[in-house]
């Protein structure tokens, strides 16, 4: 999986630049309203039962991202003004989620 070259807040938009020249581009509450976190999402008990908040599609709109950091070589974490910090944002499913 290619890694990001360069990541930028530019207004209310996280623009990042791959490895391999690609560029995507995400709403900042687009982004905090499909975080993978199960804070979120929710999540599966032993059994496949969700338990947990489901916030995903949740309108978020005034949200931004605060700051950002690396993790590893596979994903980025997310600060948002509303306090979320929690989702792992694996370079795919950033890829995946590219407006």
């Amino acid at each position: 999986m290619t890694s990001p070259q360069d990541l930028q807040l530019i207004g209310d938009v996280v623009a990042i630049r791959w490895h391999d020249g690609s560029e995507t581009y995400h709403r900042m509450d687009r982004l905090r309203s499909l975080s993978p976190s199960a804070e979120t999402s929710g999540e599966r008990d032993l059994f496949g039962k969700e338990i947990g908040s489901n916030e995903r599609g949740r309108d978020f709109t005034g949200v931004t991202v605060t700051s950002w950091s690396l993790v590893g070589n596979y994903a980025v974490q997310f600060r948002f003004s509303d306090g979320h910090n929690t989702g792992l944002y694996s370079f795919e499913y950033l890829r995946e989620i590219a407006d």
